[in-house]
């Protein structure tokens, strides 16, 4: 395919695309015009086939799939309604997957959502690796700020070490903090919220956030005192995520985040330098 027509194409494509409350789709009417077929019903039997792949990919049909009906002039400045259809990127992605490859505006739209698609899925991956970082930091600072706290209230390391593993041990239902490392197979020495999924990590910063509140508001002192909050304000978070189904004990371990740091800054570094790399035309 010629570099002049996938350089149209793609700004047709990019064109034809809408947005509602900030979200992306395009309109099946229009799309059928994009992809070459001269007949609705024709183009239907492509939209019905993507309907049976996304449901295969266990990908909900509403998600992506929106029908809508609009009113078409019909000459005179009379209207009647017509039937269309709503598309996510992923939606037009597999219409075209369930087209003639042999055409090329299909061929081109093959590659195009593909490609666009993959794009997406790469931000959201990034969004949340972010996000579990983040939440490792801001766990890191909260817990430094406690043990300030109570180092000042008679507390020594030791005494820092049993509050937080009794603590792990309200917010895990009973398994204190080796015994939860001991589960998701990690190294003794290893912290064990550097393996734990956003939504634990978020958790245990937000119970330390409110025992480092009430320690300082009821001016608790000693190992006891603090222990006995710091369960308290554990077990309350724990039955919060009770409500939505969620058990702390039962969510899979996952990646190092230290790996997630290294992989998060090799990825921009590489984005940098491919930015770097693009030639100059101006100076060829």
């Amino acid at each position: 395919m010629e570099t002049t027509l996938i350089t149209q194409l793609s700004k047709t494509f990019e064109e034809a695309a809408h947005e509602q409350d900030g979200v992306e789709y395009w309109l099946a009417r229009e799309l059928q015009e994009l992809l070459g077929y001269s007949e609705w019903r024709n183009f239907l039997k492509s939209v019905e086939k993507a309907k049976e792949s996304c449901k295969n990919a266990s990908e909900s049909i509403q998600d992506h799939f929106v029908d809508v009906n609009k009113m078409v002039s019909i000459g005179s400045g009379a209207e009647r309604k017509q039937e269309d259809i709503m598309l996510t990127r992923y939606a037009c992605y597999l219409i075209a997957q369930n087209g003639d490859p042999k055409k090329e505006q299909i061929a081109f739209a093959q590659s195009y959502f593909a490609i666009q698609t993959r794009k997406h899925e790469l931000l959201a991956e990034r969004i949340q690796m972010m996000e579990r970082l983040q939440a490792r930091e801001k766990l890191a600072a909260t817990e430094t700020i406690f043990s300030k706290t109570i180092f000042e209230r008679g507390v020594d390391h030791k005494g820092f070490a049993n509050i937080r593993s009794k603590g792990d041990s309200a917010l895990f239902g009973g398994y204190n903090t080796s015994e939860m490392k001991r589960k998701l197979g990690i190294t003794e020495s290893r912290p064990l919220a550097d393996f734990l999924p956003t939504i634990t990590i978020s958790a245990k910063q937000l119970a330390t956030d409110i025992t480092n509140f009430n320690v300082n508001k009821s001016d608790l002192r000693g190992e006891t005192h603090i222990s006995e909050e710091h369960e308290k304000n554990n077990t309350d978070i724990r039955d919060l995520l009770g409500k939505s189904g969620i058990k702390p004990e039962e969510l899979p371990a996952e990646e190092d985040i230290k790996k997630l740091e290294r992989k998060v800054k090799s990825n921009d570094n590489k984005l940098l330098k491919d930015k770097l790399n693009v030639p100059n035309k101006t100076n060829k």
